[in-house]
């Protein structure tokens, strides 16, 4: 079982970067900390085992055995060494993409509180910036231990054969117990917006604009009272640093061909109509602020979708069109669209999934109350970012809660041979880079023995 709580921890450090100081309990207090283990100039501390091993216990399911605290504490050792090894090697990552990250996830985190950065600095009791210095040591280190791994594990493929052998070398009573699971698909459908509507949008941006100009506004003040993004509009607009190809193609070719302070005209993309300002470019990034507006679908907009889809629901109904078909032609959510319309488990990609993976609420309490292979009648939903939208949803397929086999799971286990190999060739390398670095642990931690059969 040893594998599987590795496996475990690995896929807990995967998501850690995603929830870093999103999950973190504000501060009530002192509490008594010690330095448990150093690599060159990293160090380990006591609350760094205790507050990963908490978090890998919770990520724990499915019947697979928890982390102990020594896979804990091998895993961040692990995590160092890779940190001290790529300035050996010289495996770094820019500060800009550093900051391109921490920017990203500060804004995140931020949009989990209303984009209201007073109730985030009451969360945590310290300031943006604080919070922002603490978050980039994280992602730096994060960012180099993964582009380490990359580096020692490229060109790592598993054959299907791969995947057998892995499977069949678990014990039989060891096998991993999945939860029921479904094969759920939508095909969702924005509301067009009338043209009275946008001209307003339009216009709106515009007076702005020109009242920026004139002296009579400032663009900060403006985002902060108008702009309908609510992760930078609390910020005064700025979206801090991007890469080329990392947002909307409208709004990246607006904003790269303006120059530094020079504020657009009203722009369109998919998630309405922005008025941009460009800040700064460094390197192959660029900082932005920008004020949006979303136009608002009347009720006669969104009874036109539901018409449009309940239509389409019909063919489907009728074999005229196959669901998966008609979501790739036809469905407005591109995360689904792709795959057939069909939600899919972020951990291994599969279209299997347990419902509480669907973290919407109604759609959970829908599904639930379907038969399988039956389609929905259009449904409304409120999409955090555009608003009303219209969807139908196919329940494909249920799955009894089983034992893990290779018939229904061979995703998941391909998923599971691939971290394997990984951490076996891992453990490889581990052997040689502990040699080029200096490695002192508290004794405490020498019952690991993370240094032996390495």
């Amino acid at each position: 079982m040893k594998f599987l709580n590795r496996l475990i921890l690995s896929l807990f450090g995967a998501m850690a970067l995603s929830q870093t100081f999103a999950q973190e309990t504000p501060p009530s207090g002192q509490v008594l900390d010690k330095i448990v283990a150093k690599v060159d100039n990293n160090i380990i501390l006591e609350s760094d085992v205790q507050q990963m091993y908490m978090e890998a216990l919770a990520q724990a399911q499915q019947g697979m055995e928890s982390p102990t605290r020594c896979d804990v504490f091998e895993n961040l050792m692990i995590n160092k060494l890779m940190v001290a090894k790529a300035e050996i090697d010289s495996v770094m990552v820019t500060d800009a993409e550093v900051l391109l990250q921490t920017e990203n996830r500060f804004n995140s985190v931020l949009q989990q509180f209303g984009g209201d950065e007073s109730m985030l600095i009451q969360a945590y009791g310290k300031t943006a910036e604080q919070l922002k210095g603490e978050l980039e040591d994280v992602i730096r280190e994060q960012m180099i231990v993964s582009k380490m791994r990359s580096t020692i594990t490229e060109g790592m493929t598993v054959s299907p054969a791969d995947v057998r052998a892995f499977f069949n070398s678990i014990p039989v009573d060891s096998l991993p117990l999945f939860t029921s699971e479904a094969t759920v698909g939508q095909i969702v459908k924005k509301p067009g917006v009338s043209t009275k509507v946008r001209d307003g949008i339009v216009a709106q941006l515009r007076q702005f604009k020109q009242d920026i100009l004139d002296g009579k506004a400032d663009f900060a003040d403006l985002a902060k009272e108008y702009s309908e993004d609510p992760g930078s509009g609390a910020q005064g607009g700025d979206l801090g640093f991007f890469r080329r190809g990392e947002l909307a193609p409208e709004y990246e070719s607006t904003a790269l061909g303006l120059r530094q302070g020079e504020i657009s005209d009203p722009v369109e993309t998919q998630f309405g109509f922005h008025m941009i300002q460009l800040l700064e470019i460094k390197g192959s990034t660029y900082n932005t602020r920008h004020i949006l507006r979303i136009p608002k679908a009347t009720e006669e907009d969104i009874l036109k979708a539901e018409r449009y889809l309940d239509s389409l629901r019909k063919e489907i109904e009728n074999k005229k069109i196959t669901f998966a078909k008609a979501a790739k032609e036809y469905s407005e959510d591109r995360s689904t669209s792709d795959n057939g319309g069909f939600f899919t488990d972020p951990a291994n990609n599969s279209n299997r999934l347990s419902l509480r993976t669907l973290e919407d609420p109604v759609l959970y309490f829908t599904i639930d109350t379907m038969a399988v292979g039956n389609i929905t009648k259009p449904i409304r939903f409120e999409d955090p970012r555009e608003g009303t939208k219209v969807r139908i949803l196919y329940y494909h397929a249920k799955y009894p809660a089983h034992r893990a086999n290779l018939e229904d799971d061979y995703e998941k286990m391909k998923a599971a041979t691939l971290r394997r190999k990984e951490e076996d060739i891992l453990a490889k390398w581990f052997i040689t880079a502990k040699e080029d670095v200096f490695i002192d642990i508290d004794p405490a931690y020498d019952r690991c023995n993370v240094l032996q059969g390495k």
